[in-house]
């Protein structure tokens, strides 16, 4: 479906790819609060369940990337639609597992459209957005994906905590209305929204393969993509603090199935300060605006500043009070109510704030910088292989935690052992801000290039003689 693009209809379409860009983080967050169940449902152990979901992560950011330089050179609408269609038959394959080995194929499945659902959806965000407001609007991309989640954790430990195949048929029946909703999205034409092309009538630059030594040619590209590996240890090792809370509920005596619901409801609760990335992406803005320099050093400061907070949270003691054997429900609200009653949640939920208020400002002016310091062609592709760069690090920070937590139980028994593991993997955040300011460094000529560049084709374009050599010499 063509045509639009009034003010209605390019908000609908941000709000739609803001939307279901989360999707694939609810599909991230579903699985780690059931990793026991599916296990013993399946007939195998939590670790094949965390191995399985390791390498589907894996498989996801391979897949982007294919996604991602296809949708650089062809119909991004027609990509975004076929790659839902493809994870929604996943998680409907999930659903239906009868062993291990039918779970494993469904997850790689889901996990090979999942790919085009961030990396496509990402280039088309970008080209909606002019760079003055674009920290917000990531702001909101990444927020959704936070969302995303915490829905999944929620749909994992809640919905999933009687039956665990029902969330992903409740995915599945997402990814259909998705589908439906990719179809009335405005078209929106490669670098629309860059004001160097305002008075341009047509975009026709296309990625080639002759284009990818200038991408790895730029420097900020190398740092953007580079610490996303250390940052994603960090964020990665974050998918166990289900596991340490459901821990802390289990060293005070509570049953299995009470415990998992105090672990998914306390993780809920302590990561809904994501939604202070709004306040990271208006603070790069305003600061880029002042100096080029601006996003990354607001990324910095917030993955440096983040640290004490996070071993404050992992050793800070929680006393928790819920109906032993009751209802999630019930044990749901006396989470809730504890945080007015209870001290130490009070505390341990405050000091999860401010950790996630710092983290939560690298996202959005990582989204924002990717965009900047390249040209409208080359954005997607960029961005799927710092997501894959950050999925081979999320993957290992799930899975070394857990290696960790184990080789940690000898000497610090449950839960003090996923608490020492957890506050250990932070220190990667160091490396990841050293980074971000060596990449503070090397912005401003990569943004003065793009505009440069943009400003030079827009004038070729006006002449219909010039604009066809242009394009024909960077095709």
């Amino acid at each position: 479906m063509r045509g639009g693009g009034g003010r209605v209809h390019r908000s609908y379409s941000v709000v739609v790819f803001v939307v279901l860009a989360s999707l694939d983080n609810v599909v991230i967050g579903i699985a780690p609060p059931l990793y026991g169940r599916i296990g013993d449902g399946l007939g195998v152990g939590r670790g094949e369940i965390a191995g399985v979901i390791s390498v589907a992560y894996l498989a996801s950011a391979v897949a982007s990337v294919a996604w991602a330089y296809s949708g650089d050179r062809t119909d991004r609408k027609r990509l975004l639609m076929s790659g839902t269609l493809v994870w929604a038959a996943g998680t409907a394959g999930t659903a239906l597992s009868a062993n291990f080995v039918m779970f494993a194929l469904a997850q790689l499945v889901a996990a090979a459209g999942l790919g085009a659902v961030s990396s496509v959806g990402f280039s088309v965000v970008t080209d909606l957005i002019t760079p003055r407001r674009r920290g917000l609007v990531m702001a909101f991309f990444g927020l959704a994906q936070g969302v995303g989640s915490l829905t999944g954790t929620l749909l994992g430990g809640l919905v999933g905590n009687a039956d665990w195949r029902r969330p992903f048929v409740v995915l599945t029946v997402a990814g259909l209305v998705a589908t439906v909703a990719y179809l009335f999205t405005y078209d929106i034409r490669r670098g629309e929204a860059e004001p160097e092309l305002a008075d341009t009538a047509d975009y026709d630059y296309r990625i080639s393969r002759r284009d990818l030594p200038r991408i790895l040619r730029n420097r900020s590209n190398v740092w953007l993509v580079a610490q996303g590996l250390t940052a994603q240890v960090a964020f990665g090792s974050l998918v166990w603090l289900p596991v340490l809370f459901t821990e802390r509920a289990r060293a005070q005596g509570y049953d299995d199935s009470t415990a998992v619901v105090v672990g998914t409801i306390f993780t809920t609760l302590f990561q809904l300060g994501g939604a202070l990335s709004i306040i990271g992406g208006v603070i790069g803005d305003r600061l880029q605006r002042r100096t080029p320099r601006g996003r990354a050093l607001v990324a910095a400061v917030g993955v440096l500043g983040a640290l004490p907070f996070y071993a404050i949270l992992f050793y800070v003691p929680m006393r928790i009070d819920v109906p032993n054997g009751g209802s999630s429900g019930a044990v749901a609200a006396a989470v809730l109510s504890s945080v007015v009653t209870e001290p130490t949640v009070a505390l341990s939920l405050l000091t999860a704030f401010t950790a996630l208020a710092f983290t939560s400002a690298n996202s959005p002016n990582w989204f924002a910088l990717i965009g900047d310091v390249n040209l409208p062609e080359h954005r997607g592709t960029v961005y799927s292989i710092g997501n894959l760069v950050n999925s081979l690090g999320r993957a290992g920070g799930n899975v070394l935690i857990g290696v960790a937590a184990r080789a940690l139980a000898g000497a610090f028994p449950p839960p003090l052992n996923y608490a020492a593991g957890l506050a250990l993997f932070q220190l990667f955040f160091v490396p990841t801000g050293v980074m971000y300011w060596l990449a503070s460094r090397t912005v401003p000529k990569d943004i003065a290039d793009v505009h440069d560049t943009l400003l030079a084709r827009a004038a070729a374009n006006q002449d219909p003689r010039t604009a066809e050599g242009t394009a024909r010499a960077s095709n």
